[in-house]
């Protein structure tokens, strides 16, 4: 097996599994029962993107593709914190007992 074929079939790979990866993650968002896990599963999200266009200029061999990563990591870390500080300021929300009146 020759190092190009090697690394054909690592990408293909790691491409299905982070594909996965995405479709989990996205599914946490929709279904997630608090926003902070929704905020975590953007997160994620947004990681599993980054490994997934790193995974997609390997393949190409674009390197451009990393450029892209780079501002996604930016803009993944930028909304997290934006998230975290809405959440932060909305205050605790507790959810009455059971029996008691709503």
């Amino acid at each position: 097996m020759t190092a190009a074929a090697f690394i054909d079939w690592a990408t293909l790979i790691s491409l299905i599994l982070l594909g996965a990866a995405l479709l989990v993650s996205l599914v946490r968002i929709v279904i997630g029962p608090s926003l902070s896990d929704r905020v975590l599963a953007l997160d994620l999200l947004a990681v599993v993107a980054m490994g997934f266009i790193g995974a997609i200029a390997v393949r190409t061999g674009l390197w451009l593709y990393l450029d892209i990563a780079i501002a996604l990591a930016l803009l993944g870390f930028l909304a997290t914190v934006a998230l975290a500080r809405y959440i932060l300021l909305r205050g605790p929300r507790t959810e009455p007992a059971d029996g008691e009146a709503r």
